[in-house]
């Protein structure tokens, strides 16, 4: 699957500490090659706007959402329990 990240989820992206996007970037790759991969968490988030929910790191979260071949990268912010 490819990754495609929208306008609101680079402002995310580029406000987060380097090492988050650092983190992220290794997710990214584990996302993009199974969903399912354990240290991804992956679930999902919010089903009437088919909004995924993974992690970053025990503080981080991503949020996707899942289109034809795609998965679209709406968001990365800290956990709201963190």
């Amino acid at each position: 699957m490819r990754l495609a990240r929208s306008p609101h989820f680079l402002r995310s992206y580029h406000k987060a500490p380097k090492e988050i996007q650092r983190t992220f970037e290794k997710q990214a790759v584990f996302l993009a090659g199974n969903l399912h991969h354990p240290s991804l968490h992956a679930k999902k988030y919010d089903e009437s706007r088919r909004l995924w929910q993974a992690r970053i790191n025990d503080d981080w979260r991503f949020y996707f959402s899942i289109e034809g071949d795609a998965y679209i990268l709406h968001e990365m912010r800290r956990h709201p329990k963190s």
